[in-house]
Parts: C-alpha cells; structure tokens; sequence
C-alpha cells in the first residue's frame, strides 16, 4: 500500500489523504476542508478506479478563477505517489 497526506494548495480544502495498493487502485480518499457534500461524492466516485484514470479525468479543473481545484489537487496528490 502506498498512502500521502497532500497538503492541498490554493483551494478551500487543507489536506487530501490518499490510500493506493500495489496495482494502484485507489482504496481511499478524506478531503480536510472544503464543500463537505462535493467532496463525499468526489472520494466516492474515485475509489476502486486506478490512479491513472483518475487523472485522466480530473486533471486541470478549476474552481472559479483559481488556477486549480480540489479534484485538480487530487490529482497532484495521486501522482506524487506514483513516484
């Protein structure tokens, strides 16, 4: 299992947990912070799929006129554990 806790940047979010497995299938994601209702339904939604398409999907989405968003921080979470 490999597992981060990302402090997020620029969005009302603070920390984004994150559990992958070996295959890097997501088993988990907690928003600290943030719009309580979205982000349940974000952590539901991304977990079980790989890492991979998760970023395929979220990648580059933004909240307003801020250069990034909390499923956009996912995404910088996800592939700071792919290294």
């Amino acid at each position: 299992m490999k597992h981060i806790l990302y402090k997020a940047q620029s969005t009302c979010s603070q920390f984004i947990d994150v559990t992958v497995d070996e295959q890097d299938v997501i088993q988990q994601v907690s928003f600290y912070g943030g719009c309580h209702g979205n982000l349940q339904a974000i952590c539901r939604l991304v977990t079980d799929p790989k890492v991979d398409e998760v970023i395929n999907k979220l990648n580059g989405i933004r909240c307003g006129d801020k250069p990034t968003s909390c499923p956009d921080q996912l995404c910088r979470a996800l592939e700071t554990l792919k290294k």
